[in-house]
């Protein structure tokens, strides 16, 4: 589980974040992951890790995204975080060692789940940079992804773990849905947007 991420003043937003009701959402979050992925090297070796647990409702939102984007069964990305192998705390370490000792300078997407303010909630975020897990429960973790996706599935500032245990299932897998297929379609089209452009040279 993870912060929100800032807003620089006077710059270009480091993040866009919308609601899940918005009903342009997922061509919202289609651009702008294009905009981050033109960024990665042509045809770079992209590493989605899904980060959190299916032992807290409001914490598996990165388990239900990694177990959906599973089921494309694509073979454009590789993938890590699912509900049948969750990567989470105990084991966020090592899957990253394992990544990195695997793949030369992987473009790696992080997802998690989130707490905000009151008015936050059921937003989805895409940002640069790397995504802080573990910093909303005060937890020390490293960091993950060149850039990552949030849900903000509840309050934060109080009682974070009644509250992640406390956090509605139907909300959660929304922006599961949502944060998925967003995905998937980007990074397709971000590949063959990438054939094409190697084909050319």
């Amino acid at each position: 589980m993870t912060h929100p991420s800032d807003f620089i003043p006077g710059q270009e937003p480091l993040s866009l974040k919308i609601s899940h009701t918005d009903p342009g959402i997922q061509s919202a979050i289609i651009h702008r992951l294009l905009f981050h992925l033109h960024q990665a090297r042509s045809l770079q070796n992209i590493v989605i890790i899904c980060i959190g647990t299916d032992r807290s409702t409001g914490d598996c939102l990165g388990p239900l995204v990694g177990t959906q984007l599973s089921r494309y069964k694509s073979p454009l990305f590789n993938l890590y975080g699912t509900l049948d192998e969750p990567v989470h705390a105990m084991n966020l370490q090592t899957t990253l060692n394992g990544i990195y000792d695997r793949y030369e300078q992987p473009y790696i997407i992080g997802i998690d789940a989130c707490l905000g303010q009151t008015s936050s909630v059921g937003c989805i975020q895409v940002a640069e940079g790397p995504l802080k897990p573990g910093a909303g429960v005060n937890k020390e973790l490293p960091p993950v992804g060149d850039i990552h996706l949030t849900g903000i599935v509840n309050v934060g500032g109080f009682m974070e773990y009644f509250v992640l245990q406390n956090t509605r299932l139907n909300l959660v897998m929304k922006l599961s849905d949502i944060i998925a297929s967003s995905l998937y379609s980007a990074i397709r089209e971000w590949h063959y947007r990438s054939v094409l452009l190697a084909a050319q040279e």
